[in-house]
Parts: structure tokens; C-alpha cells; sequence
């Protein structure tokens, strides 16, 4: 039976790339001149740490992330961002997290759209990821479809398209 999986990835190497001109763009801006910002991504657990002196500088530094992560073709839904913070003297500090797999919820609203749509398709769970069969090629990519013209909170890809 044909199948797919939809899962939410994103890839390291072009996340650390957009990171990085960023951080480049950021270093180089007026504005900043004379600035204490730091932005550092941890690989291993998939954070993405600002700290800067204001509530503007840190605007414009999420501003610029999400603006080099959409011309990398990254999706800027996968950043998942945290609360400010004091840090040590007059700074601020903001941890943004990045998804990687699909959340429970998510994966459950994908899955209820798939069965509420009255396709000849089968969805389910599994782990971080949903899986989708049918006797047809036509209604995987039905579905692909659909999903694709609903917002989930997260981005998708569709992988492993099987005969």
C-alpha cells in the first residue's frame, strides 16, 4: 500500500547558516554600534539565546533572524519563543526554542483534519512523526494537500512517498 510520513524538521546546517549572517547583519547594523548583543544557538538542545540591552534591539534582532531564516527557505514557525528575562545588569535575555518533530498536539489536529476530510486514507501516530496509507496515490497527495492549505503551528514536510 502507498504511504508517506509527515514529520517537522528542520536542518541544523541551514539554521546555523541563517543564524550566522544574522549575526553578521546585526554586527554590522548603526544601530548597534557600540553594542553588548549576543546571540548564540546551542546545537544540543536546540535553543537559541539573545541577550541585549533593550526591548528595540531585541525586536529588530528577532526581526533579522526571521527575516535570513525565510530567505534560507527555513519555515519561522519553528521557532518557539520564551519569555524576556533580567539578565545580569541592565540586560535581557530571551531563550527561543526550536521544534523538531511533531508535537502530540499538532500531530492530533493533523490527524483529525486527514479523517474529518472523507478521504479513503488511514493516519496515525507514530512518535514524533504521522504516517498516512490508502489504496491510491491520488488521495496521498489529496492529502498532502490539504495539510498544506492548514496551519498546524508548525511546519511540515512529507517524506518517505512509498508504492
Amino acid at each position: 500500500m502507498p504511504s508517506f510520513d509527515i514529520v517537522s524538521k528542520i536542518d541544523g546546517q541551514t539554521l546555523d547558516n541563517a543564524i550566522n549572517v544574522a549575526k553578521k547583519d546585526i554586527l554590522n547594523r548603526y544601530d548597534f554600534n557600540d553594542s553588548k548583543s549576543t546571540v548564540e544557538l546551542d546545537k544540543k538542545t536546540n535553543e537559541l539565546t539573545i541577550v541585549t540591552e533593550n526591548d528595540m534591539r531585541l525586536k529588530a534582532i528577532e526581526d533579522s533572524i526571521i527575516s535570513r531564516m525565510m530567505k534560507q527557505g527555513l519555515d519561522p514557525k519553528a521557532l518557539d519563543f520564551g519569555e524576556e528575562q533580567a539578565a545580569s545588569g541592565n540586560m535581557i535575555r530571551k531563550g527561543i526554542k526550536i521544534k523538531e518533530g511533531l508535537d502530540k498536539e499538532a500531530a492530533k489536529k493533523v490527524v483529525k483534519k486527514i479523517k474529518d476530510s472523507g478521504l479513503k486514507v488511514q493516519a496515525a501516530i507514530m512518535d514524533d512523526q504521522v504516517r498516512v496509507t490508502a489504496k491510491k496515490i491520488d488521495d496521498l497527495q489529496a492529502v498532502i494537500s490539504l495539510c498544506r492549505t492548514e496551519d498546524f503551528g508548525q511546519p511540515l514536510q512529507y517524506i518517505n512517498m512509498r508504492n
